[in-house]
């Protein structure tokens, strides 16, 4: 899992390099520690609402005595910060059965492993984004109002100012009033050039054309920005096996990434969305936004181990530097660990 953009990325210095990215340089130790700090108690802050209403249940059941009423109370905390049924109980299963064996004793020992298993489970699939081709190219896909396009633009202002990388954008939602203009807007913010199309345009061309653009002018990446929609919407989720398609036309092997966008806040629905999109959209991977607003942060866990799709991004507030690269353990840690 990526602890920061530089991780993130798989680029030509970094591919073989593994997972873990660039590896840090004589004298970074103390600043990449100092630095890292600062995010992880961003993240605390930004998942205080989900902590506090975890917290008391695990002070009660962990550090009390263990017996089968204590688990049941443990797996409703789980289940009420969305961490999923299936996902707590194999969680609290693991825990109990360790418990019992001697092999994990104490209520602070159990919240650490605790810790670890949540972390163990958001770990699926490659979470990093792999931006080798050229141009590589991103589709954003999402319901209307999760923070689709504001991602967008926060992806490309670090994708510019973390990498050095050119990026277009594809203004490909052409139906939503005033879409183009929001993204155009930030385009302007992260220095990224902008492909749009008239209002009520076919998407694919919008695509195809940002594409060729791309191509021709040696642009590094081209992230599209597609028409927010319900996943229950059968018509507009066709659609984007469309532009798929025209994309894949225009450029062997792309889309190379599809990026779905949940509102944490909705918590078990954002579930229900992502399986209907990745069936649709052929998803690669989520961004989970607005998780300082919420107590349901534990929907994280549950996408990763129910859909076996891996969060790569996350938001945690209204900043370019509030979307940050998700990591496994830090996340866990900040949801359970005691203030």
């Amino acid at each position: 899992m990526a602890r920061d953009w530089s991780e993130l990325f798989i680029t030509d210095q970094s591919a073989g390099e593994g997972a873990a990215g660039g590896a840090a340089q004589p004298g970074d130790a103390g600043s990449e520690a100092t630095k890292r700090g600062g995010l992880f108690r961003r993240l605390r802050q930004s998942m205080a609402k989900t902590r506090q209403a975890l917290g008391s249940e695990i002070a009660a059941t962990l550090f009390g005595v263990l017996d089968e009423h204590t688990w049941e109370r443990l797996e409703e905390a789980l289940i009420m910060a969305d961490v999923g049924a299936a996902t707590t109980a194999s969680v609290v299963g693991e825990l109990e059965a360790e418990a019992a064996g001697g092999t994990v004793e104490g209520g602070q020992a159990l919240r650490e492993r605790l810790i670890e298993l949540l972390a163990e489970t958001a770990r699926v699939g490659d979470g990093r984004i792999d931006i080798r081709a050229n141009p590589t190219v991103i589709v954003a896909v999402g319901v209307n109002g999760t923070g689709k396009t504001t991602t967008i633009g926060k992806l490309a202002w670090h994708l510019r100012e973390e990498l050095g990388k050119s990026v277009l954008l594809a203004a490909a939602d052409t139906f939503r009033a005033a879409a183009a203009e929001q993204l155009a807007g930030w385009a302007e913010r992260a220095g990224a050039e902008i492909v749009t199309g008239p209002e009520g345009a076919d998407p694919g061309a919008v695509a195809f054309d940002a594409i060729a653009q791309a191509r021709a002018r040696g642009i590094d990446v081209v992230i599209v920005d597609t028409a927010g929609r319900l996943h229950t919407q059968d018509d507009l989720m066709g659609e984007l096996g469309k532009v798929r398609r025209v994309i894949a036309r225009q450029l062997e092997g792309a889309p190379h990434e599809t990026l779905l966008t949940l509102d944490a806040t909705t918590g078990q629905n954002g579930l229900r969305q992502a399986k209907l999109f990745a069936e649709t959209a052929d998803v690669t991977g989520v961004v989970l936004t607005k998780l300082d607003g919420t107590a349901r942060g534990g929907i994280a866990l549950a996408i990763a181990r129910e859909l076996a799709l891996p969060v790569k991004l996350i938001g945690v507030g209204e900043t370019v530097e509030d979307l940050r690269p998700f990591d496994a353990e830090d996340f866990a840690r900040a949801l359970i660990a005691e203030d």
